[in-house]
């Protein structure tokens, strides 16, 4: 059975390179399942950089739809996959309903990742941004999409094995100092 790593946090908080950090530290064998698309300039230096800081040998899978078939392949020759991100893969799947969007269709996006992670012999290192700490956005799309982040994101950390928070380059474990009720 599958381990699954949530590693969450706000923009340039360090998630990434924690999650990159984590995932090189306890893999030998590890693959990357990258959801960004290249819409811009400004994407397309984001995404190099992630290329840039990520070792040569990592083998990786870009999937910005339909990433549970990533993860399930790369399970099968893979110790650590390192998913980067949840969030970015999120807008994919609404945008592309965007003039129906169906809370089911998310849904069992969400649960095909995770059933996926837990069913491969291999560590899944989710990464996700924490969206819904600032003020409610004014347009409807952003409110759909920061509401369905935070469910996807306690969906993910309820299912996860460990759960880490990124804030300012510091990362703490919440499930150690998580209260239960």
């Amino acid at each position: 059975m599958g381990k699954i790593v949530l590693v969450t946090g706000g923009a340039r908080s360090g998630k990434s390179v924690f999650a990159e950090k984590y995932t090189e530290k306890f893999g030998k064998n590890i693959s990357y399942i990258a959801t960004a698309e290249v819409y811009d300039d400004e994407m397309r230096k984001r995404i190099s950089l992630h290329k840039e800081r990520r070792p040569k040998e990592w083998k990786t899978y870009e999937y910005p739809k339909n990433a549970y078939l990533a993860i399930e392949k790369a399970g099968q020759d893979s110790d650590m996959i390192l998913f980067d991100c949840l969030t970015i893969y999120l807008s994919n799947i609404i945008l592309s309903i965007e003039n129906s969007i169906d809370e089911k269709i998310i849904n069992d996006e969400i649960n095909l990742l995770i059933n996926s992670a837990k069913k491969i012999p291999a560590t899944t290192v989710f990464v996700t941004n924490e969206v819904g700490a600032g003020i409610v956005p004014e347009n409807k799309i952003s409110r759909i999409y920061r509401d369905f982040a935070g469910i996807m994101n306690q969906t993910f950390a309820e299912n996860a094995d460990e759960v880490y928070l990124a804030v300012s380059g510091i990362v703490v474990n919440l499930k150690d100092i998580m209260v239960k009720f």
